[in-house]
């Protein structure tokens, strides 16, 4: 028989004055749910898949995973061990189908030998596992008899009495958070709002606090994941919060047609148990490609902070640097600070190194001599965190943290003036009103409601006569579906499928320009949209919108327009946030910047297809063909900036119909059906969506933010809802160029977005 010694860096864990103590210091835990699956074998892992969630833990700032719902293998403790992530490890009971009452198996003297077996063989295992920081005896089982017992137990036969928690110890008279049972030592509810935390993190309480599951990343969600975190660092007693979760848990199927797809619950056969795709809840893809989310999670749980305390009289910007490391000083990063305007590095400082011991803070100063600051031009400077020498599994120079500081005292307004007296030709063809010259055409159709076509140069802009036409309704994302936006704010598709052109004027301008005045009456919603296009000679569009207020109850899901243009037009140059997918809700770690790519390249593959691909405060964004020949939207209040999505798919391909029936046709009225559209499909897949010849391009105020909170009833935080009783104006315009490169863009979105 073979020893083993295990090394064991765990001197002392323990709960001191409501706070967890690890070696008599206060440690955060920026955790994740984690269950074994792979894509290829199911719940058999491999070595390697395990480190390669070490990997990507280690490289997002994840230093904790709570083992939902049953211990693993040896070799994962092993692992964490190795490379240090904290594990709660958690005893295979749950017991939720018989809820937690009477019924409840906790409360059955008969269960109880089953309820403690399984703890007590987790902890006799596991129990010289350094990793191992907290037992968890389960996971939605109710309380009673059987979870007191096992809490004794682990308690008996773990001489280091490391802290033993249960999510579900709420006392049977008047349950609280602020008064949970003596059978867990930390508060572990599950799907606190931001709300909750604050609300806890401003109370002194005897335990701490640390959400055993928050944040439901179920689908395209993940949002106000910074709100939470803003929160959680400025109280002791919020001690982190582990994600719910990982990775969706999706395996491989082939369809008839040899397609590859992630396969979820309805795909295994007729009268089979089936939640959907209620198993794809991660920040990952099974295969562990990275989702959006993933980049806002690292964001937000950055241990180092770079905050802003403004311009000084030397010219400097003055910037707290925050170490919130628990045991690493931040003398073992460089710090680097960029200054940068329209994507272009103007200046480089290499800070000097600094000690900033766990949990403190120092200021340093950065000159902005030497940069000249130029009207209509945004500055920002962009701080990086990056590791010394190679650290466990992140190599010598791996970014670990950064940070976008606008310079916005140093924005300087210089109005600009494109007009001319050019003049243009107005010609009236039945329904359509044609407005041209030598350079451009463009028809805007009366009963339509838009523009069905913008030539330019001889070249056809739009696809299939779909210029610029209101649009309220966003395909639904897993949260949209949970909280009944399909039913609590159908009346803004009705809105968007059925507004109907109710005035229409048409003025001509001193210098040559024509407007044209448009109110659409929106049914359901009961209110109007006005919009105000001028028509320039050089072939030029503005469009101002409004949206008046209504008294409907549903938020709005989007302030917008839809429109599509050629195919061909499919490299993209944008100046915003981004370079990944982002939302009001979560875009944190998106910063502003100038981004070129492929619209192609903007689709997010979520298991279950829905909403994907945007960006926000886009100052402008441009389209453009081999020939460098396109379309350039620059929002008018540049700074301000657009919501921008643009893919080679329709909006409909993401919803589940194109109609407003989603299951209650009983209760449509005959005048809202629309015959001939796919029959409604909740359960796409990947292999539904196909690329189209169109680039279908919105370009809105806003949209709503995809929540979070939970991904069953929860909307999105009102902060982040566009409501139905607020009026909501925004303005772009239409640039249509030739021969144009990068430098054109940024030099006519400067004239454009400053213009008066």
């Amino acid at each position: 028989m073979k020893l083993f010694r295990l090394k064991s860096d765990l001197e002392q864990l323990k709960l001191k004055n409501g706070l967890l103590l690890l070696n008599g210091k206060r440690i955060t835990l920026k955790g994740v749910n984690a269950q074994e699956t792979d894509p290829e074998t199911g719940h058999v892992m491999s070595e390697e898949m395990m480190m390669k969630d070490m990997r990507l833990w280690k490289e997002n700032n994840i230093n904790a995973v709570r083992l939902s719902h049953y211990p693993r293998g040896r070799r994962f403790y092993e692992l964490c061990d190795i490379y240090g992530i904290y594990v709660v490890d958690e005893a295979n009971i749950e017991s939720h189908g018989m809820y937690y009452g009477k019924h409840s198996l906790a409360k059955k003297p008969e269960w109880q030998k089953a309820h403690v077996e399984r703890m007590v063989r987790m902890v006799e295992r596991d129990k010289n596992h350094p990793s191992v920081i907290i037992w968890s005896m389960g996971n939605e089982g109710g309380n009673g008899i059987n979870f007191f017992a096992g809490y004794d137990a682990i308690k008996a036969i773990d001489n280091t009495k490391r802290p033993v928690q249960y999510e579900r110890p709420y006392k049977d008279r008047d349950g609280t958070l602020y008064d949970m049972d003596t059978n867990t030592d930390i508060i572990v509810p599950q799907y606190p709002s931001p709300a909750r935390f604050e609300e806890i993190g401003r109370s002194k309480t005897d335990r701490p606090f640390i959400p055993s599951e928050y944040a439901h990343a179920m689908g395209n969600s993940t949002g106000n994941f910074q709100d939470y975190w803003d929160i959680i660092e400025q109280y002791d007693n919020l001690q982190g919060g582990f994600i719910w979760d990982w990775v969706d848990q999706s395996i491989w199927k082939t369809n008839e047609k040899g397609e590859r797809f992630y396969a979820y619950g309805g795909d295994y056969g007729e009268n089979m148990p089936s939640d959907n795709t209620f198993l794809n809840n991660g920040i990952v893809f099974p295969d562990r490609t990275p989702q959006p989310a993933l980049h806002e999670v690292k964001k937000a749980h950055e241990f180092i902070n770079f905050k802003n305390k403004g311009l000084n009289k030397y010219n400097e910007l003055r910037v707290l640097v925050e170490n919130l490391y628990d045991f690493t000083d931040l003398e073992n990063f460089n710090i680097t600070a960029t200054i940068k305007a329209d994507g272009n590095p103007l200046k480089t400082i290499e800070v000097e190194t600094i000690k900033v011991e766990p949990n403190t803070g120092k200021l340093i100063r950065l000159s902005l001599d030497g940069i000249e600051f130029l009207p209509n031009t945004e500055y920002f400077v962009h701080l990086s965190a990056t590791t010394k020498t190679d650290w466990s599994l992140l190599p010598k120079g791996f970014e670990v943290a950064r940070e976008q500081i606008p310079l916005n005292e140093k924005y300087k307004i210089q109005t600009t003036n494109q007009s001319t007296k050019a003049e243009l030709k107005v010609v009236k063809q039945g329904d359509e009103t044609v407005i041209s010259n030598a350079n451009f055409k463009t028809v805007f159709n009366q009963s339509k409601g838009y523009i069905t076509s913008y030539i330019y140069e001889g070249k056809e802009l739009l696809k299939d006569e779909k210029g610029p036409k209101p649009n309220f309704w966003r395909g639904l994302t897993d949260n949209d579906f949970g909280n009944k936006m399909h039913v609590n704010n159908i009346e803004w598709k009705k809105a968007s499928l059925f507004f109907e052109v109710s005035k229409l004027a048409q003025v001509k301008l001193s210098n040559g320009a024509i407007q044209l005045f448009v109110t659409y009456n929106l049914p359901g919603v009961e209110t109007a949209f006005e919009s105000v296009y001028t028509f320039h000679n050089n072939g030029v569009i503005k469009i101002e919108n409004t949206l008046n207020a209504s008294e409907y109850k549903g938020d709005i899901p989007r302030v917008g327009m839809r429109m599509q243009i050629q195919k061909e037009f499919d490299s993209m140059t944008y100046f915003g946030r981004g370079p990944w997918e982002n939302y009001q809700d979560r875009k944190a770690s998106a910063f502003v910047d100038l981004y070129q790519s492929k619209v192609a390249d903007q689709y997010v593959p979520y298991i279950r297809p829905q909403e994907n691909g945007y960006k926000t405060n886009v100052r402008w964004v441009a389209f453009s063909n081999g020939n460098n020949n396109g379309l350039l939207v620059v929002a008018a209040h540049v700074r301000e900036g657009l919501g921008v999505s643009a893919l080679h798919m329709e909006n409909e391909d993401f919803d589940a119909t194109a109609g407003l029936d989603y299951g209650n046709s009983n209760t449509l009225e005959l005048k809202y059906r629309i015959d001939g559209i796919p029959e409604i499909n909740t359960s796409k897949h990947t292999t539904d969506i196909k690329e189209k010849d169109l680039i279908q391009l919105n370009i809105d105020l806003d949209q709503r933010g995809v929540g979070g909170d939970d991904s069953w009833y929860s909307k999105p935080q009102k902060k982040y809802q566009l409501k139905s009783n607020d009026m909501h104006s925004y303005s772009f315009y239409l640039i249509p160029f030739q021969n144009k490169t990068k430098q054109d863009f940024i030099k006519m979105s400067k004239n454009y977005g400053a213009k008066q």
